[in-house]
């Protein structure tokens, strides 16, 4: 009978090469938000994969980017800090896109970590044969990895394969995390990031950036069965604001029914969202409001 493994495994990449939609895949659940606006992930999330042979770990970060703000710079030093204390690394790939500054960047920083360094190359359902076996050919020639693999984190190709490859690379051990487990995420973070994701994918490109979700009160209604949820969504300008209301309010009342019935699904019962705007100018250069909203160390 072989051996339990179980360990640490973190997924690196350019801001929307798929390292959420693959996290997800790879967990069997959804514990990353997903939308096709870059820079979507801003922390370091973990999902669990567990079954009888195995508990693996995922490190979901944040894309590393040239940062503009202290935002940025957080989900940059996220990122960059994941390689400590793991056991594999999964450095992600957009397999139809060419190699840019941002993947040397992140090649370099696998010299010498000591741990095996995995290459996935994503998308190829939107690939070729020919166009994938080049993908595979010119990103190999980043960093030298111990094995490559192609998949598609949408539709699932190969995401089984990848599994079994980073399982031969764990060590030894036992689960650290009850079986059920899927993520470490406290769930007023999840919540919060379940409205994030509605208002990145129904509000227009000026504003995704922009915003953040701060969860005021979430509480059980004594008898009702119904879980009240007051949450404000903050943006740095008017204009922002006006775009997430919408006309007549018509926006924001999408927003609140598509977020309440992801969160129902999660949650399992019924949901009261009451959802607010407000502007906080300069949010994400603003040390106190980076704090309050969960994204400084100090």
């Amino acid at each position: 009978m072989s051996k339990y493994r179980s360990g640490f495994v973190a997924l690196l990449g350019r801001p929307n090469v798929g390292k959420s939609t693959l996290l997800n895949s790879l967990v069997g659940d959804k514990v990353a938000i997903v939308t096709d606006k870059p820079q979507t992930t801003r922390n370091r999330i973990q999902g669990i994969y567990t079954d009888e042979q195995r508990q693996i770990i995922f490190i979901d970060t944040p894309g590393i980017h040239r940062p503009r703000t202290r935002l940025g710079s957080y989900m940059v030093k996220v990122a960059q800090g994941a390689l400590g204390g793991v056991d594999v690394a999964l450095h992600v790939v957009d397999g139809r896109v060419p190699i840019g500054q941002g993947d040397r960047h992140i090649a370099s920083r696998f010299s010498g970590v000591g741990v095996p360094v995995l290459l996935a190359v994503n998308k190829i359902d939107m690939l070729n044969r020919a166009q994938t076996v080049l993908a595979l050919d010119s990103y190999s020639r980043l960093a030298d990895y111990t094995e490559i693999v192609p998949i598609s984190a949408l539709k699932g190709d190969n995401v089984s394969r990848l599994l079994e490859v980073i399982t031969k690379y764990l060590p030894e051990g036992p689960q650290f995390y009850p079986e059920d487990t899927i993520t470490d995420q406290p769930e007023r973070f999840t919540v919060a990031e379940l409205i994030r994701e509605q208002v990145l994918e129904l509000t227009w490109d000026e504003v995704p950036h922009a915003v953040a979700v701060l969860i005021e009160e979430m509480a059980e209604r004594e008898g009702k069965d119904l879980l009240y949820i007051r949450a404000t969504v903050l943006v740095e300008k008017e204009s922002q604001k006006r775009i997430i209301i919408g006309r007549g309010g018509r926006q924001l009342k999408a927003i609140g029914q598509e977020a309440r019935a992801s969160i129902e699904e999660l949650f399992g019962q019924r949901v009261y969202l009451d959802l607010w705007v407000k502007v906080k100018e300069d949010w994400r250069d603003r040390e106190r409001s980076l704090h309050e909203l969960g994204f400084t160390d100090s």
